[in-house]
């Protein structure tokens, strides 16, 4: 934002305007009470992205950690074949993963096609409450710039007006149209860009996420179809 803020004095620097030297806290109030009307618009995108994020790594985080510590604990009862203590361990968790083996676990004595089943039609319910609220950073990254966008139309067509209502062509009375184009569109990006790295950085932790409760249902599968093998041959 500051330099946003110094790319706008910059850019300012024209004969017939005066750029007065302010503080920080100044800037910004100049700066808020410049965009006009979309001010309220980009704010609102501001503070849903804020709070989306912060609750969303949170809630990974969260889940992050129990997932570890739930699949470490059923591995090691499954290697030992105590199926109905893991069994019990994933029913008292409300980790992600420990759902989706327990949907397995549950119906390990009628065959590994059943499991496969029931933790295949599991992980795509856990997987869509994963991804929950990602469509809304999604949806922030496209309307921020939009509606900065937007501000940069509004600001030239002050511009423009300003020009017309005067017939003649001065720097002072275009500044004001072109200071709401800048600062919006500024806003805009300034909103979009880590509302975008925030979203991907979900993906990504919910991708490794899946890939680790993959690894340990495809382990589950494996050890229960050997087991199926030992008491067939038996």
């Amino acid at each position: 934002m500051v330099g946003v803020m110094q790319v706008y004095g910059a850019l300012l620097q024209i004969p017939g305007v005066d750029v007065v030297e302010l503080t920080f806290s100044e800037q910004i109030s100049t700066n808020w009470d410049g965009m006009g009307f979309m001010r309220w618009p980009l704010a609102a995108c501001l503070l849903v992205g804020i709070i989306t994020i912060i609750y969303k790594f949170i809630d990974l985080t969260i889940k992050s950690s129990k997932t570890k510590k739930i699949l470490a604990e059923v591995d090691s009862l499954l290697e030992d074949h105590r199926i109905d203590e893991a069994l019990e361990a994933t029913r008292n968790s409300d980790a992600p993963a420990a759902k989706i083996l327990y949907a397995g676990l549950d119906r390990h004595e009628e065959g590994t096609e059943r499991v496969m089943k029931a933790i295949e039609n599991q992980g795509l319910i856990e997987l869509s409450r994963l991804e929950s609220l990602l469509v809304v950073l999604a949806t922030l990254t496209n309307v921020a710039p939009l509606f900065g966008f937007l501000g940069t139309v509004i600001g030239m067509i002050i511009a423009f007006q300003s020009i017309e209502a005067a017939g003649e062509v001065e720097a002072t009375l275009v500044a004001g149209g072109i200071k709401v184009a800048l600062l919006t569109t500024a806003a805009g990006l300034t909103i979009a860009i880590p509302v975008s790295v925030s979203h991907n950085f979900f993906v990504a932790r919910i991708d490794s996420l899946v890939i680790d409760m993959e690894e340990s249902a495809q382990k589950m599968i494996d050890m229960l179809h050997a087991m199926e093998s030992d008491r067939a041959r038996g």
